[in-house]
């Protein structure tokens, strides 16, 4: 039995797209919202969570839905859950992340978006509801990753065979 006593709050995915654009600048994908609230402003793809759907499936349903693009590996950045994030209620978040090699040529805008736009990190638009605060920790914990690439190369280079690096990537816990 459900206990009516608690409020319930929404749930949503965002996604965070970064990708490498044809003049070697790191790009971030974004849509303009058909709908309000913020519409006409420029958004991260996501949307709501659906009864029955694993958070994850969400993000992957609305990145389909929103942007066509589909098969991209995506991992959790973090939760959002600042209360008045969202003006149509409590709404949690849980972002998603990935980057990519090169931007997908076949990203289109459809759904509740208006448009879709690639833009670089140091030319962002306005943006909707709390989506400047998730896209600047997306940047920190991508910066972190590729930090930790070139580090762990570089002493990979120096310390490691190929030998040993296969045993660790087999390595199962």
């Amino acid at each position: 039995m459900m206990n009516d006593k608690y409020p319930k709050p929404s749930v949503t995915a965002d996604i965070i797209i970064f990708a490498v654009d044809t003049d070697s600048t790191i790009k971030i994908l974004l849509i303009k919202r058909r709908y309000d609230p913020f519409k006409d402003c420029w958004a991260l793809p996501g949307g709501f969570l659906n009864i029955d759907e694993h958070i994850e499936d969400t993000a992957h349903r609305e990145l389909l839905e929103e942007t066509g693009l589909t098969g991209i590996k995506l991992h959790l950045l973090g939760s959002y859950s600042k209360p008045g994030r969202d003006p149509r209620g409590r709404t949690i978040t849980f972002a998603y992340m990935t980057f990519l090699a090169a931007i997908p040529l076949s990203a289109r805008a459809a759904d509740d978006a208006a448009d879709l736009g690639w833009f670089g990190l140091r030319t962002l638009p306005s943006l909707a509801f709390d989506h400047s605060n998730i896209i600047t920790d997306a940047v920190a914990d991508l910066k972190n990753r590729l930090l930790l690439i070139i580090n762990a190369s570089n002493y990979l280079q120096n310390e490691f065979k190929l030998k040993d690096i296969k045993d660790i990537v087999s390595c199962n816990f």
